[in-house]
């Protein structure tokens, strides 16, 4: 199994048009995190497109080339791209010079977004969230496939016989589609035989199990390979020495951003008992290494998954407690996930 990071890049506002020292102090955390990542022997880092004023990642190709740039194994991704609402062919410019300066360790996970910003700062209707992810994710497969595109639809002025430039290093940008758990979602994926990740942040794993049956069965129906189907998960992630100071470092985190969230979506806010419920019986992976291993394994044997991804949520927490979780992540936790998952194969 390859394990990952994914960040969305959580600050504390500046509230400022300019001077953003709070976002400049982030994303200088978040580069030396990846060099982390990639010096521990993680396979992936993900870095995730919002449009927010608590978020610092609207542009994930630019932190990626940055990534690029320090990091010499670890593959680099967008935790998502929300292709709805940007141009597939400026996307894909991007994505493909970042995979030039990388040396090809780019990938792309396509979402429709769980926010929903980008729609009006960009100009769309959200009465076309759907049509217009389908389209766009079309057109954006269609260039990642062919160096001439002649491509016509609704939401983009026409392409006739025209290059698309550069072309990445890989033959072509890995293309993985985000979801939350909307079948339709899985539907597509397999049916167009596509990498799937999977973000499980608050029901318990098991409820997911026939989500993933589905995207393997579109693939099925529509004559791919099953057996060659690459499935990620991804659940909020934090360890440390032992059980308990993981809890305890990472609750004021968890508890802010679940709160704030909770706010623009209905939730009551977050406790520590629901916290401490989701610890032992829902997603979260919050405990000391052998609890990770467990509750990762625990996934692998319901899902079959190729990926884990471990979303970091960093809120409050020292950003040295962040790092020493990545150490352990890479030095205690993915080695003997690796072992024991290449054992059950």
């Amino acid at each position: 199994m390859e394990l990952g990071i994914s960040t969305f890049g959580e600050i504390h506002p500046d509230g400022t048009s300019g001077n953003a020292v709070n976002a400049h102090k982030r994303v200088e955390e978040l580069l030396e995190e990846v060099k982390l990542a990639d010096e521990v022997g993680l396979d992936v880092y993900a870095f995730g497109e919002h449009h927010r004023p608590d978020f610092v990642i609207s542009a994930p190709e630019i932190l990626i080339s940055a990534a690029a740039a320090i990091t010499k194994n670890i593959r680099l991704s967008s935790s998502v791209t929300v292709l709805s609402s940007v141009d597939p062919v400026r996307t894909f410019q991007n994505f493909a010079t970042a995979d030039l300066v990388s040396g090809g360790r780019v990938e792309m996970i396509a979402g429709r977004g769980s926010f929903i910003e980008s729609f009006p700062l960009f100009g769309f209707d959200l009465d076309d969230y759907d049509a217009l992810f389908t389209e766009k994710l079309e057109m954006f497969l269609q260039i990642n496939k062919q160096e001439i595109v002649s491509w016509q639809g609704n939401f983009r002025a026409p392409i006739r016989n025209q290059g698309v430039y550069p072309r990445p290093l890989q033959q072509e940008i890995p293309v993985w589609i985000g979801v939350g758990g909307t079948p339709a979602s899985a539907k597509r994926a397999g049916a167009l035989n596509l990498p799937m990740i999977i973000a499980i942040l608050g029901s318990a794993p098991k409820h997911f199990v026939p989500f993933v049956e589905l995207y393997r069965e579109s693939a099925a129906k529509a004559g791919h390979d099953v057996s060659k189907l690459q499935l990620a998960i991804s659940s909020q992630f934090y360890i440390a020495g032992t059980s308990q100071q993981a809890a305890d470092e990472f609750y004021p985190s968890y508890e802010a951003l679940m709160t704030r969230v909770g706010k623009d979506r209905g939730w009551s806010p977050m406790t520590r008992e629901q916290f401490e419920y989701l610890r032992d019986f829902g997603p979260l992976v919050v405990g000391d290494p052998q609890q990770a291993i467990d509750k990762i394994m625990q996934q692998y044997e319901l899902f079959g998954n190729t990926r884990f991804v471990a979303q970091l949520v960093t809120g409050f927490t020292k950003h040295k407690d962040i790092l020493k979780a990545i150490e352990l992540y890479g030095t205690r936790v993915a080695p003997v996930v690796r072992k024991e998952t290449k054992a059950k194969v």
